[in-house]
């Protein structure tokens, strides 16, 4: 019984690191044309691919998915020590409630080592993890209020409401997490069996949670233990008692790991950049509470520092920008957290600078410059810029480019003609199918929905590349209005 338990959480934490482990978010600038339509074949990936995909990852044992995740180093050495990995690759079914690394850290100072040095301990609370059968999460939440057998021979109180789940005093954070041989569940802290007198029930569990929600973001993360340097952020940048208002907010929380994984130097100048540390915290913050369910059907989210997150669901993992959604629904009485594993950066360049280094728009950024419009482009914004490429401009008639740049004064009409005022992303320029918007220079362009997006006569082909003053398009052919 108890390898069973520990091979079963084994899995359990290789599955919750392939889930997490963070993916690369590549510069949109730098995406040339045509990988950008590589992307798109890649995204509509065929539903019967998708299954056969999902049927791979579901040949692996719970112990095969928590070697491979990342996130679970410490339940897999206790598994080792315990003697229980062997187990945990048997038929089973087996579920799992897997402890991240996280929640073995919580654990008051030696504990952890004194587990590791007495095996019978160590055995009996990895048991305590696992149950017999394979439970998803919806039999779980039918299970409110009730005991639980484990394999340890002690049970395990559950208590489920429109709050989450509990599993005697720890969240469970992630869940369905299928192997060929049982589920795993994620969990925010590792479950101690508990004496008779000691046993919480189901409402003192709601209590707690409810408790806990009497508290604002701020007061939370100081508590947690493992924001610390996220508070003091936010206590230098002044806005921890934007923190404490009413809200509601959704905060996504760099955990102490994430932030000391930035380049060497870069915590202290920010701490000593308080514009930049405060747009970079906002950064983290949209407005309303976005819970999990939520936030996994979003493309992106508006953030209060002004620009968007981009979010990605790819296989169960949660992406915003280039972090990893580790634990979700810390609720506030304010909102409520999620936990990423990176610090998230706005962009900071501005739609020249973007334009500039990108490779793409030499000659549109040689024809700014012969105009004399660098310098507003590099402005506060905010604007949106359909930006033809360089194949775009080379497309023109034999003559028409040379008879623009010595014409300063039609340059200058034709370049306005690709600016917009304010920051319209892509989204909002699908609404305006079969209208008019007003360039910087006066004229009206048409927006027209057709097997793709049309500006007057130009095709937008890649979408939403931010800048911090604004949003670029990439069209291509250039426009003449006028």
């Amino acid at each position: 019984m108890r390898k069973y338990f520990a091979l079963s959480l084994f899995v359990l934490f290789a599955m919750l690191i392939a889930a997490c482990s963070p993916a690369t978010t590549p510069e949109v600038v730098s995406e040339p044309v045509e990988p950008a339509e590589e992307q798109v074949a890649e995204e509509s990936m065929p539903e019967d691919e998708m299954e056969a995909a999902a049927d791979q990852e579901m040949a692996k044992t719970i112990v095969d998915i928590a070697v491979e995740d990342g996130r679970f180093t410490t339940l897999v050495t206790a598994l080792t020590e315990a003697g229980l990995v062997d187990a945990l690759l048997a038929d089973g079914p087996f579920t799992v409630f897997a402890p991240t690394d996280e929640a073995f850290a919580a654990l008051p100072e030696g504990a952890l080592e004194e587990l590791l040095a007495d095996k019978d301990a160590l055995t009996n609370v990895l048991l305590y993890h696992v149950v017999d059968g394979k439970v998803m999460a919806a039999d779980v939440i039918g299970l409110d209020g009730q005991e639980v057998s484990t394999l340890s021979g002690e049970p395990i109180m559950v208590a489920a409401d429109d709050m989450g789940v509990m599993i005697n005093e720890s969240n469970v954070v992630i869940t369905d997490i299928e192997a060929s041989n049982g589920i795993i569940h994620v969990v925010d802290a590792v479950i101690l069996p508990s004496t008779d007198d000691e046993m919480v029930t189901g409402d003192e569990m709601k209590d707690d949670h409810m408790a806990g929600e009497s508290k604002s973001i701020v007061d939370i993360a100081v508590e947690d233990g493992r924001f610390n340097t996220l508070v003091a952020a936010v206590t230098e940048a002044g806005l921890a008692e934007t923190l404490q208002s009413e809200g509601p907010f959704t905060v996504f929380a760099p955990t102490d790991d994430a932030f000391a994984a930035l380049p060497e130097g870069t915590v202290e100048a920010l701490l000593a950049d308080i514009p930049a540390l405060t747009d970079i915290l906002l950064y983290h913050v949209v407005e309303g509470k976005v819970m999990a369910a939520d936030v996994a059907e979003l493309d992106q989210a508006l953030t209060v520092q002004g620009q968007y997150v981009d979010i990605a669901n790819d296989m169960g993992k949660v992406m915003v920008d280039n972090a990893q959604v580790l634990i979700t629904d810390i609720e506030a009485s304010n909102g409520v957290i999620h936990v990423i594993d990176a610090v998230i950066l706005p962009e900071s360049r501005t739609i020249a600078d973007i334009a500039v280094e990108d490779g793409r728009f030499t000659t549109l950024v040689t024809a700014l410059t012969e105009a004399g419009l660098v310098e507003t482009l590099q402005g506060e914004g905010p604007f949106t810029v359909f930006a033809p490429t360089d194949d775009a401009f080379a497309s023109l008639p034999a003559g028409a480019l040379d008879a623009l740049v010595a014409d300063i004064d039609a340059l200058t009409v034709t370049l306005l003609d690709h600016v917009v005022d304010g920051k319209v992303m892509a989204a909002d320029v699908v609404e305006l199918d079969g209208q008019e918007v007003e360039t910087l220079a006066g004229s009206s362009a048409l927006i027209q929905i057709d097997d793709g997006v049309y500006v007057g006569d130009a095709l937008v082909i890649i979408t939403d590349i931010e800048a911090s003053n604004g949003v670029i398009h990439v069209i291509d052919s250039v426009l003449l209005l006028q």
